[in-house]
């Protein structure tokens, strides 16, 4: 069968896994802060070493390395050089909300006809929330509401 008669989706979703420092603090940014929810999570020592975590229509999963982990894993900044944009309808909205709940984040900035608001996890991975405009570009968030 040719590849355009294809008719039906295969793949349908990716989704970040991010090797975490320690699986308690990166939980509670995730859920606490940004309020993602743990949809499946792994247990088999009695406490959370892998989960699944959603929030509107994304997920990504955390993970503590185990000893037996590729040495990339293990390293002290598991996330740098890692970034994640997630498309968002109003990406201002979340800066408010994540702010509000002691998240640190760089002033938003329109790039790319898109609003972003930019900030690190506690393992170092960028978060880029995004969503459209019609604002012009490198307008700061503190120029655009006076």
């Amino acid at each position: 069968m040719d590849i355009t008669e294809q008719t039906t989706v295969n793949i349908k979703q990716a989704v970040p896994f991010f090797i975490v420092k320690d699986m308690e603090t990166s939980l509670k940014f995730y859920t606490e802060k940004l309020g993602f929810t743990v949809a499946t999570d792994w247990t088999p020592r009695g406490k959370i070493e892998w989960c699944w975590l959603k929030r509107d229509a994304i997920a990504i999963m955390l993970q503590e390395p185990q000893k037996h982990d590729h040495p990339a894993f293990v390293g002290e900044a598991p996330g740098k050089g890692i970034s994640i944009c997630f498309q968002c309808v109003d990406a201002l909205a979340l800066y408010h909300e994540f702010t509000a709940k002691g998240v640190e984040i760089r002033e938003p900035f329109v790039g790319n006809n898109l609003w972003v608001v930019a900030f690190d996890d506690p393992d170092g991975y960028r978060l880029d929330f995004e969503s459209p405009t019609d604002v012009p570009e490198e307008t700061r968030y503190s120029e655009w509401v006076k």
